[in-house]
């Protein structure tokens, strides 16, 4: 068994309790996705789903993710569906795809904007602890090798891209600073600090963020919107 220590950074133990900010935030729901994944939960019908999207579009939540089409035909047919709806009733919601940095999840994100004329963000994510490296036996390299294609592929083809880096909240700061530098070099304005299990305390997800701002976005030079 590998040392704890060593498979997780705690970022809580750095993180310190700061007053409520002010400033505003964009809402990304992730129930159409992300919602889905509990055994608990049955998958709606496409009908109840552009429900639930003018729901959305109502409260005026600003971001959601409409599925991860490269999961196979419903899922796509689903996506594909809920962005014609988009496109039809001109709601304002920005759409965004889940995909797996591989270009098998990103092209039928293209097809999808490219057959509606929406603007679709491909929410590439890989995983950024030791935990993930040490269970799929992947080497870091592994992991900017991933990032660098996947973000590139997408940008050329004019795909935005939001990246995520999957258990961001036990991951190394190195292997962060490293994943998102990367993703934006190669074109990412987007990127998305993930609590994939409920890990962080506030204080632990404002050190990652401030860290992230600090070392990441500043020296970009770049406008980048964080998740």
């Amino acid at each position: 068994m590998a040392d704890k220590q060593k498979l997780v950074y705690d970022w809580n133990l750095i993180g310190e309790s700061e007053p409520l900010t002010n400033k505003r935030v964009l809402l990304d729901d992730e129930t159409l996705r992300d919602g889905l994944q509990s055994p608990t939960v049955s998958d709606p019908t496409i009908e109840d789903k552009i429900h639930l999207l003018h729901l959305m579009e109502e409260l005026g939540i600003h971001m959601l993710d409409i599925g991860l089409p490269g999961a196979g035909p419903r899922a796509k047919a689903d996506s594909l569906a809920l962005a014609r709806e988009i496109a039809r009733s001109r709601l304002s919601i920005r759409p965004n795809c889940a995909a797996r940095t591989t270009i098998q999840d990103i092209d039928p994100i293209l097809e999808i904007a490219e057959q509606t004329g929406v603007t679709i963000d491909a929410a590439t994510f890989i995983g950024s602890s030791m935990i993930r490296q040490y269970v799929e036996n992947w080497t870091f390299d592994d992991l900017l090798r991933r990032t660098e294609e996947a973000v590139t592929y997408a940008m050329r083809r004019g795909v935005p891209v939001m990246y995520v880096t999957e258990d961001s909240t036990r991951a190394f700061p190195d292997t962060i600073k490293r994943l998102y530098t990367t993703a934006i070099n190669c074109g990412a304005r987007h990127i998305v600090l993930t609590d994939t299990v409920g890990h962080a305390t506030p204080a632990g997800a404002r050190a990652l963020v401030k860290f992230v701002i600090e070392e990441v976005v500043k020296p970009s030079g770049q406008d980048i919107l964080i998740s």
